[in-house]
Order: C-alpha cells, then structure tokens, then sequence
C-alpha cells in the first residue's frame, strides 16, 4: 500500500516564500551585470584554477623536484699545481672523493620523500581552500536571504504606516500610531541598509577567494538545504583513508625515516684517491709520478648525535600522528552532532516554524486594517515574524557552518 504525505497550506506557503526569496535575490544580484549561476561544485573548481594561495602553493613543487637534482650531485675532484724549489720543483695532481655508505641514494632518497611531502601539503591547502569556499558560498546565500526579509519586512512597515496613515486621516486612530508607524519604517529602512551592506562584504569575500574582483556580480545556485550526513562509521573510514592532514604526516615520517637514514650514512668514513704527475727534476730524472689514497678518520666527529637528534625528531613526528588521529576522531563527532542537530532545528522552521510565522503576519496585518487592534500590536507581530525567519536563516547558516566544520575534521571533501 502506498502511503501519500499530504503538505499542509502553511507549509506550501513557506516552501513558496523560500523559493520567491531565492528567485527575487538572484534577480536582484543579476541587476548591474548578467552573471550566469554558480552551483557550489563549480565555485570550488573556479577557485582551485585562480585563487592566490594555491597558485603560490603550487611553486613549491618546482623547487623540491630540483632539490632531487641537488640531492644527485657527486663530489668534484680536487687539481692541485705545486712549485717548489726543491725536486721535483713542479708537480700536478688530481684527487677525486669517494663516498661510501650509500650516502648519494640516501639524499636522493630524502630529496624524493621532500617531493611527497610537498604533494601532501599542497592536497593539505587545496582541501582549506575548498572549505573556505563552502563557508563563504553559504555566508553570501544567508546574506542574500537576510536581504530579501529586511525587504519584506520594510514593505510591511511601508504598508503598515499607510494604513496607520489612512486611519489617522479617517480619525479612527490617534496621531501617536502614526508616528510610531514612521519610527518602524525607519528601523527597516535601517535593517536593509545593514543587510545589505553585509551581502556586498560576503561577496567580496568570496570574489577574493574564487581569484576575482570583489565587486565580480555573483548569482549563487545552491541554497540553504540539509544534504545527507554521513555516518560516524562512514566518516571516520574517510578521514583515515583520505584525511589530508593525516597525509601530510605520513609523508613527513616517510621524509623524516629517509633522514635518519641519511644520517646514518654518514657515519660511514669516506675515501679518496688520487695521483701526481712530476717533472724538472733535472738530473734525477725528468718525468716522476706518485698515487695517493686517503680516508676520513672518525676521531672528533662520528655523526652519531645527528643520527640520534633524527631518531627522536621521528619518534616525535609519530606521536603527532597518533595524537592527531585521536583529535580527529573526536572532532568528527563533535561536528556530527552539532551538524545533526542544526540539521533537525533547520528542518522544523520550513516545516513548522516559518509557516506559522507568516500565517501571524499575515493575520496582524489584516487585523489592523480592519480596525480589530491597535499599531503596537500589529508592530509587535512584525517583529516577532521577523525575528522568527532570521532565525530560520540562521539555523540554515549554523547547518553549512556545522558541514563545513565536518569536512575539515575529516581533511576531505564533502561529496
């Protein structure tokens, strides 16, 4: 059998007024310029091509590649020309240094784990910056919203002082109702001066992080709505799977055990060998030679406290990791509640909430034109109206505040 929900008047008629605010915002956004909307999926992709931060993130990477062709860099020979009075009075020889313990592999091993560790940092950025974004995609469409009831609101007062207005001409009602009609049109006059002034900042704010101009027209796409939420279970799978921060210092102990590595080798003595061709040593003989071979004696210096300041910088770097793990994990399920909670608050002003609070506005209205109560009521369930929208706005502000606060405990995208 298939059961089939009935959608009460109230909650049709707030499910209509959302979808007019959203459709009078964008209209009002298109004004000065034609600006074709903008989902937040392709905010996101415009922001990874032209934001400032990660196009400077992105030239660290050049540098750590040609830090690989540091890393392969073999030591030159040394030529020495010596003049001498005694025999042989002048001689040219050559040395040429010998590494040993693999030190040349273990910095090209470190130059390499430099290069991952880049990678990861950059991932680390481009995941913020997509977290900036869903904040600031969502602070512009609360604005936007905040805008259209400032709106409303005004054209209510407008409506309420003409009324106050025509029964003050008619002697139905005291000169006082009409004057505070006026008081209450200049507050929303105010209002919207306000909430405008906020949507422009937002605005900028967004343009900055998109690479654009701040006054760059917008027209935003996506609203307010409660998305599915993942699943504890679900989400911690993904934070330990693709958690960029947790990327980040996997990378980093993978650098840090090729330092110890490193360090390690050079423990390890060095060598060299070398020869000397010989000549005017008249009469003994003409042409002479000699081959020479050194080694680097561990005497003063054996290497061994910079492998132990590396052994310990690695231990340290583990524990971060693990401390991390069980930050996130909590984080997680902070961000899980509030998100569900503001999901559930956001929910039951569209369904009950906001229907009532326009069914009040619309009876004080009609109560005051028909003479049935005085202004300070009528401008009292104004407010009231109001007062009760902003918070429904801001319930589906708190909810994307609540998703955004989750995907960067995750250190993944939200899909």
């Amino acid at each position: 059998m298939t059961c089939r929900r009935v959608v009460p008047p109230l909650h049709a008629a707030a499910v209509a007024w959302l979808t007019l605010a959203a459709a009078t915002v964008a209209a009002q956004t298109a004004r000065p310029q034609t600006a074709a909307p903008l989902t937040l999926a392709a905010a996101v992709e415009r922001a990874l091509a032209a934001n400032q931060t990660l196009i400077a993130a992105r030239l660290q990477r050049p540098v750590d590649v040609a830090g690989v062709d540091v890393a392969g860099e073999r030591p030159n020979p040394e030529v020495v020309y010596e003049w001498s009075k005694e025999v042989p009075r002048q001689s040219i020889g050559a040395t040429l240094p010998i590494e040993l313990g693999g030190k040349r592999q273990r910095r090209l091993d470190l130059a390499n784990a430099t290069v991952a560790a880049g990678d990861a940092d950059l991932a680390r950025v481009i995941a913020e910056v997509r977290n900036d974004v869903r904040r600031a995609y969502f602070e512009v469409v609360a604005a936007d919203a905040r805008v259209q009831i400032a709106e409303d609101v005004r054209a209510l007062a407008q409506r309420a002082r003409d009324a106050a207005n025509a029964r003050v001409t008619a002697g139905d009602a005291p000169r006082a109702d009409l004057t505070q009609s006026e008081l209450a049109l200049a507050s929303s006059d105010n209002d919207l001066i306000a909430a405008r002034g906020e949507s422009v900042a937002a605005r900028a704010e967004l343009n900055q992080l998109l690479g654009q101009p701040p006054a760059e027209p917008l027209a935003l796409a996506d609203a307010l709505t409660a998305v599915p939420l993942p699943s504890e279970p679900d989400a911690l799978a993904l934070a330990s799977s693709a958690s960029t921060e947790l990327q980040v210092l996997d990378r980093r102990i993978l650098e840090q055990t090729a330092r110890v590595n490193l360090a390690n080798s050079l423990t390890t003595p060095d060598i060299s060998a070398g020869g000397t061709f010989t000549y005017d040593a008249f009469p003994e003989f003409r042409f002479g030679w000699r081959a020479t071979f050194g080694i680097t004696v561990p005497l003063l210096s054996t290497h061994k406290a910079g492998t132990r300041v590396e052994e310990l910088t690695l231990t340290r770097l583990k524990a971060e990791r693990d401390a991390a793990l069980a930050r996130i994990r909590g984080t997680i399920a902070a961000a899980l509640s509030r998100a569900a909670a503001a999901r559930d608050q956001m929910a039951n002003y569209e369904r009950r909430i906001l229907p009532l609070a326009l069914e009040s506005e619309r009876l004080a209205q009609a109560a005051y034109d028909g003479g049935q109560t005085n202004l300070p009521a009528l401008v009292l369930a104004l407010q009231t109206a109001r007062d009760t929208r902003q918070r429904g706005v801001q319930a589906g502000l708190d909810y994307t505040r609540a998703l955004a606060d989750l995907e960067r405990a995750i250190g993944a995208s939200l899909r």
